[in-house]
């Protein structure tokens, strides 16, 4: 049995939405293990980095493979619902039943 278009693309948008997150905290996890100065505990530094002009928690390639992983998943977004619209269009043509006398 063929898998229709809007299928796959919903599994896509789920997996992708999924494997984000694992890299987030992933990534969040890496950070720089250095205490916050005012408290001296690291736990701010692990999971609510400060943003700032430098961005030191987070390479370049952990960036590249967000904006990679996230720019994919919006693609999917966009485009299941397209596909979706245009298999219910096909289906509905496909079934469209003639007015009048049939079998004769």
């Amino acid at each position: 049995m063929k898998k229709r278009l809007s299928s796959i693309l919903r599994s896509m948008v789920i997996g992708g939405l999924v494997a984000t997150g694992v890299a987030r905290v992933l990534i969040l996890f890496s950070a720089s293990p250095v205490p916050d100065p005012a408290s001296g505990r690291t736990e701010p530094s692990l999971f609510a980095p400060a943003i700032s002009s430098n961005w030191d928690y987070i390479t370049p390639t952990q960036t590249w493979l967000l904006v990679v992983l996230a720019g994919v998943t919006l693609i999917c977004v966009a485009g299941w619902p397209i596909a979706a619209w245009m298999e219910r269009r096909a289906d509905a043509g496909a079934n469209r039943r003639i007015l009048g006398r049939q079998g004769r």
